[in-house]
């Protein structure tokens, strides 16, 4: 990226790095579609577990980060990445379960909230969900829901509404319980709501958007491994469009 003397900073993912925003992925497969589509790819760096890489993407600078599967990688690897980085907003990227009975295989889902599967604490008088002392839900940006709403998707079918979170993969198993206690949830994955706790707390704006590898139920393992990496790729899509429209006009 070049600055106002013409000289070329750069890319560093070092702590205190400067970017515009951070992406979250928890694999590897999650990161490849962002690290094909940037003109330019910063050395990878590892910090606490995370691999971290600064990507040029013709525009916004972005600090891409592997965090690994589950809300305790997310939300460290977020927060390390937040501190000095003066980032304007946090994505989640990636994968998906499908947990409305409308949602398909390649279908992205774009949350508008966020929620814990798993917290429970209605004996104290919060919300099923809830982290006592948080919100019972975290609302994502609305600057950001619009800017994804108005992404040229080429075709694909993205989808606005609740994303769950938990470390447990929903199955068939748990399909059901789940659905009866959230009926509105549209998607189901591991990292999103423990990041978006994250920058609530920052006060960093946060959306996530996900690719739908998989519905969830009785074959839902082997639809995501066959099925993770084009979720992936529509996630990115959808995820460097609203950059482009969110950090350009803000």
């Amino acid at each position: 990226m070049e600055h106002g003397d013409g000289v070329s900073e750069p890319l560093s993912a070092l702590p205190g790095a400067r970017v515009d925003a951070v992406v979250v992925t928890a694999m590897g497969a999650e990161a490849s579609p962002f690290l094909e589509r940037a003109t330019a790819v910063g050395d990878e760096v590892e910090v606490a577990g995370a691999r971290r890489r600064v990507l040029d993407l013709g525009g916004p600078r972005v600090l891409l980060v592997t965090c690994g599967i589950g809300l305790v990688n997310a939300a460290t690897a977020a927060a390390l990445a937040l501190h000095g980085s003066g980032a304007r907003v946090v994505l989640s990227a990636g994968s998906a379960g499908g947990m409305g009975l409308d949602v398909r295989v390649g279908d992205v889902v774009v949350g508008a909230t966020t929620v814990y599967g798993a917290a429970d604490a209605r004996v104290f008088g919060y919300a099923l969900g809830q982290v006592p002392g948080m919100p019972a839900r975290f609302d994502a940006d609305p600057g950001l829901l619009a800017a994804a709403a108005g992404v040229d998707a080429g075709g694909l079918t993205v989808r606005t509404g609740t994303i769950l979170s938990s470390d447990v993969f929903v199955d068939a198993e748990r399909v059901v319980g789940l659905r009866e206690s959230f009926p509105d949830a549209l998607a189901c994955d591991m990292e999103s709501t423990a990041l978006a706790h994250t920058a609530h707390l920052a006060g960093v704006p946060f959306l996530s958007v996900r690719g739908i590898s998989d519905l969830c139920g009785p074959i839902a393992g082997v639809d995501f491994t066959a099925h993770v990496d084009d979720a992936a790729e529509r996630s990115a899509t959808v995820v460097l469009g609203l950059l482009d429209a969110a950090l350009t006009t803000a």
